[in-house]
C-alpha cells in the first residue's frame, strides 16, 4: 500500500522545524496566542468554566499543567479547562471551508503539553502552526457537517499530532497517536442544533483533551489502529463517507511555502462567524436608520451555511441561553442595530431576554439567498434590508467583515481587543507584561511563567 494519510501527517510533523516558518507566520501565531488568552480571560466568569475547573481540581498530574485562572491539574484536564475558556465566548479565531472550524482551539493542548514537557517557545510556536496546518487542510478536504458530524472531530487529530510533536515523537509513534485519536473521537453535530448548551463551548476542549490522551498513551508504546483514514472501517468509509486527499502542506516536500494559520480570521465580535458580516452591516446601517423604534421589519438575506447553522432554528428568535444567542443570526443582527455594539454585555441573559430586544428580533426574517451561496467560503456575504414604518428602506451588504482575511485586524486592534477583555480583571500593568511576553514568545524558556500571569 502507498503511504497512508496518517503516515504522511506523521512524516510532515516529525520534520517540521521552527526555521521552516516564515517570519509573517510566526507573527500571526503570536497574534493568535494573544487573541486566545484574551478570549479565555473574558470567559472566566462563566458557569461552564467553574464546573470544569472544579472537576480538574480533583486531579493531579505528574507532570502537571497550569489552569488559566489559577491552579494546576493534569495536562489532559488543563487542555480541557483552558480550551473551554478559549472557545466559550465564541470570540476566538475561525477558518471557513468545506468544514468550518476554530483552529485556535488547538492552542490549549499546545500550552498544556508544552508546559508538561518543558518545551521552548519556538517548539510551541511550531506545534501551533502544525496543528493549524493539519486541521485546516482537513477542513479543505471533506465536510463533516454534511454527515451530521461536528467539526471538532478533526481537532482530536490535530491536537494529537501537535502533542506528539512536542513530545518529540518519531513517525511511528505519531502514526499510532493519530490512529488512537481518530478511531474513538467522532463527535455528533447535535452540539450545535436547536437550543444550545454549555457543551457548545466544551466540544473541542474535549476533543483536544482526548488528542492529548492519545499522544500520552502512544508515548509509552500504545499502538493504534491503522490505516485509520483509508481502512475498510476507517474514517473515510464511516465518517466522511467519501475518499479524500489533503493538499500539500506548508514546507512539505513539493508543497507551498505558505501556511494555513495566516488564512484564518480573528473575530471582531463575540458571535458565531457567519453572523460577523451581518453585525458589520447592521452597525453601518444603524447611522442611516436613526430612531430604531421606527423599524417595521428587518430582512436578512444570507447564504446556505449561515442559514443552516444560525438562521433557521426557531430558538434563534427567543434565545434562552448565551450559547443560543451567539449562534442566532436574527438576534446578533437586531442587537447590533439596537445597541450599536456587540460585546459581552449583549450576551448577558438580562439583555437577550429583555422585552425591547425581543420585540425587535420578532421583526427579523431570514432568507436563504442561493445567489449568495457560491461566494462562500471565500467571503461571508450577508445583506440587511431595514424597512421603516414610513416605507423608507435602507440596504447594506458586507462580504468581508472586520477581522476576515480579506479585511484583517491590525496589531493595534488585536491588542485593543486583548486590553478590553483582560484589563478589567488583571489591570493595565499586568496586561502590559502579558503582551510583552506574547510578542516575544519565541524567547520563552518556561511557558509556566506566562500561564501563571493569568492566575486567580
Amino acid at each position: 500500500m502507498s503511504q497512508t494519510l496518517a503516515g504522511r501527517f506523521a512524516k510532515y510533523a516529525e520534520k517540521l522545524r521552527f526555521e521552516d516558518l516564515p517570519a509573517p507566520v510566526v507573527h500571526e501565531a503570536k497574534r493568535r496566542f494573544i487573541d486566545s488568552f484574551a478570549t479565555a480571560v473574558g470567559a472566566m466568569p462563566s458557569e461552564a468554566y467553574a464546573i470544569a475547573k472544579k472537576c480538574a481540581g480533583r486531579v493531579q498530574g505528574n507532570p502537571g499543567a497550569t489552569l488559566l485562572g489559577g491552579g494546576k491539574s493534569s495536562p489532559e484536564w488543563a487542555t480541557f479547562v483552558n480550551g473551554l475558556l478559549i472557545r466559550y465566548l465564541d470570540f476566538n479565531d475561525t477558518y471557513l471551508s468545506l468544514e468550518p472550524a476554530h483552529p485556535s482551539d488547538n492552542l490549549a493542548p499546545v500550552l498544556a503539553v508544552g508546559e508538561s514537557v518543558n518545551a521552548t517557545g519556538k517548539e510551541m510556536l511550531t506545534a501551533a502552526v502544525l496543528a493549524y496546518e493539519i486541521q485546516c487542510r482537513l477542513c479543505d478536504s471533506s465536510s463533516l457537517r454534511k454527515q451530521g458530524v461536528d467539526h471538532v472531530t478533526y481537532g482530536a487529530l490535530s491536537s494529537a499530532i501537535a502533542a506528539g510533536k512536542l513530545m518529540k515523537f518519531d513517525e511511528t509513534r505519531l502514526t499510532h497517536a493519530i490512529g488512537i485519536a481518530g478511531v474513538c473521537n467522532v463527535a455528533l453535530r447535535q452540539t450545535r442544533s436547536g437550543e444550545l448548551s454549555y457543551w457548545k463551548g466544551c466540544a473541542f476542549a474535549n476533543a483536544a483533551r482526548n488528542g492529548v490522551f492519545a499522544a500520552t498513551l502512544a508515548a509509552d508504546g500504545m499502538t493504534g489502529p491503522a490505516p485509520i483514514f483509508e481502512g475498510d472501517l476507517g474514517f473515510m468509509k464511516l465518517v466522511t463517507r467519501e475518499t479524500f486527499d489533503v493538499a500539500k502542506m506548508g514546507a512539505e516536500e513539493g508543497g507551498p511555502g505558505d501556511f494555513m494559520l495566516s488564512k484564518t480570521y480573528i473575530k471582531f465580535w463575540p458571535a458565531e462567524y457567519h453572523s460577523q458580516s451581518a453585525i458589520d452591516a447592521a452597525l453601518q446601517i444603524r447611522k442611516q436608520v436613526g430612531d430604531i423604534s421606527k423599524v417595521a421589519s428587518i430582512d436578512i438575506h444570507t447564504f446556505e451555511a449561515s442559514y443552516n447553522i444560525i438562521g433557521k432554528y426557531k430558538e434563534a428568535w427567543t434565545p434562552k441561553t448565551r450559547e443560543t444567542a451567539d449562534h442566532s443570526l436574527p438576534y446578533c443582527t437586531a442587537v447590533a442595530l439596537l445597541d450599536g455594539d456587540v460585546f459581552l454585555e449583549q450576551f448577558d441573559p438580562k439583555r437577550f431576554t429583555s422585552p425591547d430586544i425581543l420585540a425587535l428580533v420578532a421583526k427579523v426574517k431570514v432568507h436563504l439567498d442561493d445567489a449568495l451561496t457560491p461566494r462562500y467560503p471565500n467571503g461571508i456575504p450577508n445583506r440587511i434590508v431595514v424597512t421603516l414604518t414610513d416605507g423608507r428602506q435602507f440596504t447594506k451588504e458586507v462580504e468581508f467583515p472586520r477581522g476576515h482575511a480579506g479585511n484583517p485586524m491590525t496589531d493595534d486592534e488585536v491588542v485593543a481587543k486583548f486590553r478590553r477583555l483582560v484589563e478589567p480583571r488583571y489591570g493595565k500593568d499586568s496586561a502590559d507584561r502579558m503582551l510583552d511576553r506574547c510578542w516575544k514568545f519565541e524567547s520563552i524558556t518556561r511557558v509556566g511563567e506566562l500561564l501563571e500571569m493569568f492566575g486567580a
